[in-house]
C-alpha cells in the first residue's frame, strides 16, 4: 500500500547544473512534468557544494559553466567523493566542436546531449542513465 510519505521518498531527485536561466527553466519544467524533483545550480562549483551536502539520484550538467569549474570537474569530484553516482551524470553542451571539450568528454565516458536537443532526446538519456521517477 502506498502512503503519501512513501510516495514522497520515492522521488527521483536530480541536480541540474546550467548557467543559462532560460535553458535551466526549460529543462526544470520538462523534468518536473515527467515527475522528477529538480534542484538547480547555476555553476559547477555551486553544484558540487549541493552534492556534498545533499542526496541526489543523478546530475545533469552543462559542460561549460562560469566560476572555474566545468562538467569534467564535477564528474571527477563524483568519482572521488560519491563514486556510486559517477555513472549517473549526463552532460549537455553546445561546444562539441572544441578539441578540448571532445577530449574531456571522451575521458569522462559519460553520456552527452548536444544543444540544441529535443526534450525526448534528453528524457531518453535521463531514463537510461539516472532512472525513471
Amino acid at each position: 500500500m502506498t502512503t503519501p510519505d512513501s510516495t514522497a521518498s520515492a522521488a527521483v531527485r536530480i541536480l541540474l547544473i546550467e548557467d543559462e536561466p532560460s535553458v535551466a527553466a526549460f529543462l526544470r519544467a520538462a523534468l518536473e512534468r515527467r515527475g522528477y524533483e529538480v534542484v538547480p545550480s547555476s555553476s559547477a562549483a555551486g553544484g558540487v557544494q549541493l552534492l556534498a551536502s545533499g542526496d541526489f539520484h543523478g546530475v545533469i550538467s552543462d559542460f561549460r559553466t562560469p566560476g572555474g569549474m566545468n562538467g569534467a570537474d564535477v564528474h571527477n569530484w563524483l568519482q572521488r567523493n560519491r563514486p556510486e553516482m559517477a555513472n549517473r551524470i549526463i552532460f549537455i553542451t553546445g561546444d562539441t566542436a572544441s578539441d578540448e571539450t571532445l577530449t574531456l568528454l571522451a575521458q569522462a565516458g559519460t553520456p552527452c546531449v548536444e544543444k540544441p536537443f529535443r526534450v525526448q532526446q534528453l528524457m531518453a538519456a535521463v531514463e537510461k542513465t539516472i532512472g525513471k521517477p
